[in-house]
C-alpha cells in the first residue's frame, strides 16, 4: 500500500502559536491544499495523517477540543471527496520521553502495526516543521518541506502540498 504521511497543523490547515490554539474552532484550509490531496489520490496514494498533538497533554486543548476540530476537519475534507484512511496523533508534552512524537518514528510504527500492507519503500511524507524532515529522512523514505529552507539530506523543498505532486 503506498501511504502519503502528512503532518496536519501547517501543511494542510493553517497554524497558530500554541497559546492561540485555544480559541480555534475551525479548520482553515490552506490555498491549494484540498486539490492537493485530491492529486495525490489520484496517483494512487492512501492519505494517512500523523501530528503532534502536545497542546492536550499541556493543557492548551482539551482532548474534546481536538476530537471536535478532528471532525470537523474530516467532514470538510468528506465534503470535498478526500477520504483519510486513518490518523495518528502524539498528545504528550514536549516533556515527556515518549516513542510516538515526531521526529521519533513512533506515529508510523503505529500506522504500519495496523496497516501491515504499508510498503514504506513507496510512500512519502510532507510535513512543515524540521520534525517532520527528520522522520522522514530517519525512514529514508521521500520526504518533502513545505517552507524548511535548504538543508542537509534529500529532502525536497517545496511551497505548498500542491506543489508535491510534481515530484510524485
Amino acid at each position: 500500500m503506498r501511504i502519503a504521511f502528512l503532518d496536519r497543523d501547517g501543511t494542510i490547515v493553517e497554524d497558530y502559536k500554541d497559546e492561540l490554539w485555544s480559541d480555534v474552532t475551525e479548520p482553515v484550509f490552506l490555498d491549494g491544499t484540498i486539490e492537493g490531496l485530491k492529486k495525490i489520490k489520484q496517483k494512487g496514494y492512501e492519505i494517512i495523517i500523523i501530528t503532534n498533538q502536545y497542546l492536550i497533554d499541556e493543557e492548551i486543548i482539551s482532548i474534546e477540543k481536538y476530537q471536535s476540530f478532528t471532525n470537523k476537519f474530516l467532514k470538510i475534507l468528506k465534503d470535498n471527496g478526500i477520504q483519510i484512511l486513518d490518523i495518528f496523533y502524539c498528545p504528550h508534552s514536549r516533556k515527556g520521553s515518549c516513542s510516538c512524537m515526531k521526529p521519533k518514528d513512533g506515529l508510523v510504527k503505529m500506522a504500519l502495526e495496523k496497516y501491515p500492507e504499508i510498503d514504506l519503500e513507496d510512500c512519502f511524507i510532507v510535513g512543515d516543521s524540521l520534525c517532520d524532515v527528520e522522520l522522514g529522512e530517519r525512514l529514508g523514505i521521500k520526504t518533502f518541506g513545505i517552507g524548511i529552507g535548504k538543508k542537509e539530506g534529500k529532502t525536497v523543498v517545496v511551497d505548498s502540498l500542491e506543489n508535491v505532486v510534481r515530484y510524485l
